[in-house]
């Protein structure tokens, strides 16, 4: 068993543990970034844990029931490094970063995408949690960790307590009610989903131009975002490895995954766990749907509630206090 000396009830296989990052462009630059953000989420313990399809790096403190944290584009795991140590105070928190993302590993592709499939990112997901000994948790994901999320859902209901969806639609309702507004401001879901290398080669070699323009123009305020934390964000997206994973999830989203949501729909299969929407104040959930996000969630699960948080779109790194007090009362209750 492997031990975190700082919490001795965390525990897992140590079979299933790769002592190792997996190998990346850039790794001079990269172990710097690491290194200079080792200040945060400090009480964690730091793991990759092997899949049988990738490693998957993992940031892990707490104890009570499991909660794991889930991030979207174009961050990491860090995203939570606000929110995660409060929530850590009343559960196990397990952060964790995507297939392709941060420190995780990038299998090979496939012409049709599947390998980056949300479907094949909660694999990697509920792998994760039973090696650290969880057949049942609760999730909470942001962005493209939030449709991982709700795939974990409807893919292992058995597996799911509760769901929190933080500023996302389901693919397919994004999609299907695709428009200008849409198209220009919900750029990396068009720009990142053509054909490689063109997108590829945009992230890497201007990652910190696209950096500054989410995290300046997203809706959240620039001091948010240490410069340590940008400078994580932007390490990322170099690493021409991980800028050809991301283009795959967003060419999945684009074509496998919607085809999945489809199915479920047409076979009237809703999430079964109940589920916390919450969106950004005056962003585009908030403005763009007439029904509002509840209403549309409420087509794809079959308990429900939601509301606005201000803080623009990554309102957990901007209001992490507001986003953990939104979670905690969600997550421990038990209706």
């Amino acid at each position: 068993m492997f031990i975190d000396d700082r919490n001795p009830s965390l525990g897992f296989d140590a079979s299933h543990r790769s002592h190792s990052p997996p190998q990346r462009g850039k790794s001079g630059g990269t172990h710097a970034v690491w290194h200079a953000l080792s200040g945060v989420m400090q009480d964690f313990t730091s793991a990759h844990i092997e899949t049988g399809e990738t490693s998957i790096f993992v940031r892990i403190s707490g104890s009570g029931t499991p909660l794991l944290l889930l991030h979207g584009f174009p961050q990491t795991h860090v995203m939570w490094r606000g929110v995660a140590p409060l929530l850590a105070h009343e559960f196990t928190v397990v952060c964790a970063d995507l297939r392709g993302y941060g420190q995780s590993g990038c299998p090979a592709s496939a012409p049709d995408h599947a390998p980056y499939a949300k479907r094949a990112m909660a694999r990697d997901m509920v792998t994760v949690m039973e090696r650290l000994g969880f057949t049942r948790f609760s999730v909470a994901g942001h962005d493209r960790g939030g449709r991982v999320a709700y795939r974990m859902a409807l893919d292992h209901p058995d597996r799911i307590e509760r769901l929190a969806v933080l500023d996302i639609l389901p693919i397919e309702t994004a999609w299907e009610r695709a428009d200008a507004d849409f198209t220009l401001g919900y750029w990396p879901w068009s720009l990142l989903a053509q054909p490689e290398p063109l997108p590829e080669t945009i992230l890497a070699t201007s990652a910190e131009a696209i950096i500054d323009n989410a995290l300046g123009g997203w809706g959240s305020p620039s001091q948010a975002f240490p410069l340590e934390v940008r400078a994580a964000y932007i390490e990322a997206l170099r690493d021409i490895g991980h800028a050809h994973a991301i283009c795959e999830e967003y060419r999945a989203a684009a074509s496998i995954d919607r085809a999945h949501d489809r199915a479920d729909r047409d076979a009237e299969r809703k999430i079964r766990a109940p589920v916390l929407a919450i969106w950004s104040a005056q962003g585009p959930l908030d403005s763009w749907y007439a029904e509002g996000p509840v209403t549309l969630w409420r087509q794809w699960a079959g308990k429900v509630r939601g509301y606005a948080l201000k803080g623009g779109h990554f309102f957990p790194e901007a209001a992490p206090e507001l986003t953990a007090q939104a979670l905690r009362r969600f997550f421990a209750h038990s209706d």
